[in-house]
């Protein structure tokens, strides 16, 4: 009997077990309860997985340390969905909003012939705040920024009018005015390219350039040259022009022109295979000064020895596109 008794005090489930073996419970009455007496039962037999199954999750959700860490990565599961959307559009830093104010005021200028007095001080207004902001506040020091070909966008100088008030002959105009610089050869080429329905030319002056200081250099003219006309393959002729007021017709003479677009080819091909017309410049006239105000990849500033204006755009910019 106190075999028994000490049979009691095992769990439920060995009783169920026990009850089993019926026919061997004198024999297991009288053997110490140990592994090797119970060689015929499985260790599936002396536990169920079902309910150990059931208390380990009880336990891994109140007690075990890494239950919180867990909970924690659902909401970083949300983070990542979160990045994986497209960021803001970054605003316009306060320089580029300047730049783009300054290049609209110039619409209907004609590079500044003719701008209004109003215009002109809106114009100053804009340049003034950006020679403030100037993030390149040693532009001879940073020669690189400088290379490239640049496109006249703006000038206060009352020398190039002249050349500007060409644009409003009828058939001519001012397709260009550009300066390209090389910074390691010192050398500055003026161009202003004229275009008409029959041809186009180019008047261009080549300079060299000396550092004086963080923001001048010093410009002397040595050679002027006249480019060889390139005429036109096909001949364009609107419909009509405006001249001093009036409105002329040129339909009439679309007829002649189609007469001679044979003989203008073969003109063009004879024309253009001539070399420019070059001249030195030696003159009083042939030094100036330039100081730069503003530069950056893209836009430039400069002031002449006479107080005149410069805005010059480089080549390829999105500025250039109205």
């Amino acid at each position: 009997m106190a075999s028994i008794s000490s049979l009691n005090q095992i769990p439920c489930k060995t009783l169920q077990i026990t009850s089993q073996y019926s026919k061997s419970t004198s024999k297991i009455s009288t053997l110490p309860l140990t592994s090797t007496n119970f060689p015929s039962i499985s260790v599936k037999e002396f536990t169920n997985p079902k309910p150990k199954f059931t208390a380990q999750a009880k336990n891994y959700d109140k007690e075990d340390e890494w239950g919180p860490e867990v909970e924690q990565i659902k909401p970083s599961g949300g983070g990542v969905s979160v990045a994986e959307e497209e960021p803001p559009k970054e605003e316009p830093s306060e320089i580029e909003l300047l730049k783009k104010q300054l290049v609209d005021s110039f619409y209907g200028t004609n590079r500044g012939l003719s701008a209004s007095s109003e215009t002109r001080a809106e114009i100053v207004e804009l340049i003034t705040k950006l020679e403030s902001k100037n993030p390149t506040p040693a532009p001879t020091e940073a020669l690189p920024l400088l290379n490239g070909k640049w496109i006249l966008a703006y000038t206060s100088f009352s020398g190039l009018f002249p050349l500007l008030s060409r644009g409003t002959l009828p058939l001519v105009r001012v397709e260009e005015i550009s300066q390209t610089i090389d910074s390691e050869a010192f050398t500055v080429q003026n161009s202003v390219v004229f275009a008409g329905p029959l041809a186009t030319t180019s008047i261009t002056t080549n300079a060299k350039f000396e550092v004086r200081s963080p923001k001048r250099v010093q410009i002397k003219f040595d050679e002027g040259i006249i480019g060889t006309p390139q005429l036109t393959d096909s001949i364009e002729l609107p419909e009509n022009i405006e001249f001093l007021g009036q409105k002329i017709d040129l339909s009439p003479f679309k007829g002649l022109v189609n007469s001679v677009q044979d003989t203008a080819s073969s003109v063009a091909k004879s024309i253009s295979s001539q070399p420019p017309i070059k001249f030195p410049i030696s003159n009083s006239n042939a030094q100036s000064w330039l100081l730069t105000t503003y530069l950056d990849h893209e836009l430039r500033i400069s002031r002449g020895d006479g107080g005149s204006v410069f805005v010059l755009i480089k080549e390829g910019s999105p500025l250039l596109k109205p």
